[in-house]
């Protein structure tokens, strides 16, 4: 679950190293996350029953600048973004350049499974990495720490702008809080396994609530995806073109400068990682069948036509039946990542934070609980978090869990979430049924003789 960190021991983040048995250690992370969705789905049944959301979001808080101080747990991308900075400091081009490429540095030399890989992240994310490399020299542990600490902000910032845009309904604050602060599983994927996502979310929130360029920009150029967001404030602004204009300049030029100061591949690895398929969507499902049928190869073409084509339909019901007394921007941007978190070919638990933090401006009965029971099955699925130093016993939690379990589950949401999209659209676009015409005159009762 947690990869070392090598550096001087009075500099955080902070350990005991006791490296307990692995087996131990996943099933204490199996049923935390189990107990964390089940929290979280009765957190979100009884909102009005919780604390206040200022406790919440102060209890998420702490949590966020605890764990900064901690080893990151979950996954060992932050041995590739420390690889990243790490080139970008000593002049490389992270772009063109791998971590097999320079095996004996002290930092890069620690990537553990994407050593053949260039950086896939923005422009933004790169300049953060670097600055933590600069700050943390040949300290892989002090690099790590400060990428830990602009990630912790991020989160607080992101909580503190919901709770602000929530303020006025004490009910919706709470909810809000619940499903980013004071979220145990977004706390777990984003804030634990410290990803750089949340800084992503934090930029894009801020841009699509204030409806502003440059932090959609800013955010587009730390990982490109969340630029879905952009769709919302978009269409908020149409009957504006002016301020539309204005909003999309400035988020493109923000994109546009940021990627030309990066160089010439700054986009290269984005568009070989576009194509993908990750092992526990229901497209590896999709995947295994076609090659069965056309051989290897074969799939990809028509993988990525479902996908658009299931993005499409899957956006469009919910649109249709979205709620009309919410802020446009927020509601349609929402409908749209939740769309494209359900489609993509391509997807690992952090992304979902996106659609957290998108649902907690948006009051939307009955969605959340599709969003949260995703969550949980792939962060689930991704357990054991890292195969270096795996139980050679564990390896089924891979082969099957991840590989054909959780596939299945997702496959079973993904279809339920459709019915339900179009059930809603149903319910929202068939008029009320019109009251039948009262007799005129007199009443029978009235025209009847008394007793």
């Amino acid at each position: 679950m947690v990869p070392g960190l090598p550096g001087r021991s009075w500099q955080p983040p902070y350990s005991l190293d006791l490296a307990p048995d692995g087996r131990l250690v996943v099933a204490l992370a199996a049923a935390a996350l189990v107990l964390g969705a089940a929290g979280l789905a009765a957190g979100l049944a009884y909102a009005d029953r919780m604390p206040r959301a200022r406790t919440l979001v102060v209890a998420g808080c702490a949590a966020a600048a605890v764990l900064a101080f901690l080893p990151p747990s979950g996954s060992a991308d932050h041995l590739n973004y420390a690889a990243y900075g790490r080139m970008a400091a000593l002049g490389h081009d992270p772009y063109a350049t791998v971590p097999a490429d320079l095996p004996a540095d002290p930092v890069v030399g620690r990537v553990e499974e994407w050593t053949r890989t260039p950086s896939v992240y923005g422009p933004v994310a790169t300049a953060v990495q670097a600055l933590a490399s600069h700050i943390g020299g040949d300290s892989v542990g002090l690099t790590v720490f400060v990428m830990a600490l602009v990630n912790a902000a991020a989160f607080v910032a992101t909580g503190l702008l919901l709770h602000r845009a929530t303020a006025g309904d004490p009910v919706r604050q709470r909810r809000a809080a619940l499903l980013w602060t004071a979220n145990p599983l977004i706390v777990y994927e984003l804030v634990a396994g410290m990803h750089l996502d949340t800084v992503a979310i934090a930029f894009v929130v801020a841009g699509l609530v204030a409806r502003r360029g440059v932090p959609l920009g800013l955010g587009v150029a730390v990982k490109a995806t969340v630029g879905l967001v952009a769709l919302g404030t978009a269409w908020e602004l149409r009957r504006s073109p002016r301020r539309l204009a204005l909003v999309a300049g400035l988020a493109a030029l923000t994109v546009f400068v940021a990627y030309l100061l990066a160089g010439p591949h700054a986009l290269d690895q984005l568009l070989n990682a576009s194509k993908s398929v990750s092992l526990a969507t229901p497209w590896k499902l999709a995947q295994r069948a076609l090659q069965a049928m056309f051989g290897s190869g074969a799939y990809r073409a028509w993988i990525q036509a479902g996908s658009l084509l299931l993005l499409a339909a899957l956006a469009a019901l919910l649109l249709r039946g979205r709620p009309t007394a919410e802020r446009e921007g927020p509601v349609v941007a929402l409908a749209v990542a939740v769309a494209w978190l359900f489609a993509t070919p391509y997807a690992l638990p952090w992304y979902d934070g996106l659609g957290f933090a998108l649902l907690a401006l948006v009051a939307w009965p009955g969605l959340e609980a599709f969003l949260v029971a995703r969550l949980a099955v792939l962060s689930l699925a991704y357990l054991p978090a890292r195969q270096a130093d795996q139980p050679a016993d564990l390896g089924w939690l891979v082969g099957v869990v991840r590989g054909w379990v959780a596939p299945s589950l997702l496959l079973a949401l993904t279809i339920a979430l459709l019915w339900w999209a179009a059930r809603s659209g149903t319910r929202v676009r068939t008029p009320p049924a019109p009251a039948a015409p009262r007799p005129s005159g007199p009443s029978p009762e009235s025209r009847s003789p008394s007793r």
